[in-house]
């Protein structure tokens, strides 16, 4: 039976003390808008903008740069930078480049990002640790939170349960992406997605 992650969501943010600290993994700063906007009021939060999936430098740059201002221009959250490491994605995708878009390689990028989210999250003293990820109507929130359900097992932090593209979610992030004029990129970074 399919589990719904908005009611799951409700109940982690009630049962939470207001002002608890998340580290919220962030793909670019138009889907972390509507996730920003819905969750500042309950959380105290650090956007992570690890995204080795990003293949060419000056996108990885420009979208970086992006998120960047948009937390300054709002003061929604805190910025946490990783290294870019896109040698980490080539190695990761080795032998799975012909995959659809939405298939195995794309589930392995998903574990990869939250894997470094949840890893962060327990070495810098977060409760809790989610992902923008499920805000697109292109990427599968089953999959991505049954990764994160796996891995609060394993670091010991607790993983927020989202589903962002509901409640209007993802319409929400183009109206806040042309108020604030964010570039909005059309391919998730990978040179595999980009065919």
């Amino acid at each position: 039976m399919k589990r719904n992650y908005e009611t799951l969501m409700a109940e982690q943010i009630k049962n939470t003390e207001k002002g608890t600290k998340l580290l919220l993994h962030s793909c670019c700063a138009p889907c972390s808008s509507a996730c920003l906007e819905r969750l500042k009021e309950h959380f105290s939060i650090t956007v992570l903008y690890y995204n080795p999936n990003i293949d060419e430098r000056e996108e990885y740059e420009k979208r970086k740069a992006e998120q960047i201002r948009f937390l300054q221009e709002t003061g929604w959250a805190d910025f946490l930078d990783c290294d870019h490491e896109p040698e980490k994605f080539f190695e990761m995708a080795k032998g799975m480049e012909t995959e659809p878009e939405r298939g195995k390689r794309c589930y392995k990028c998903y574990a990869l990002r939250l894997e470094k989210t949840a890893q962060t999250a327990k070495e810098k003293g977060f409760p809790y640790f989610a992902t923008t990820l499920t805000l697109s109507p292109y990427k599968n929130a089953e999959w991505l939170n049954e990764i994160g359900e796996n891995l609060q097992g394993r670091y010991e932090v607790n993983y927020l349960f989202t589903d962002f593209k509901k409640k209007g979610g993802y319409h929400r992030s183009i109206e806040l992406s042309n108020e604030y004029k964010l570039y909005r990129q059309d391919f998730c970074g990978c040179k595999f997605s980009k065919r």
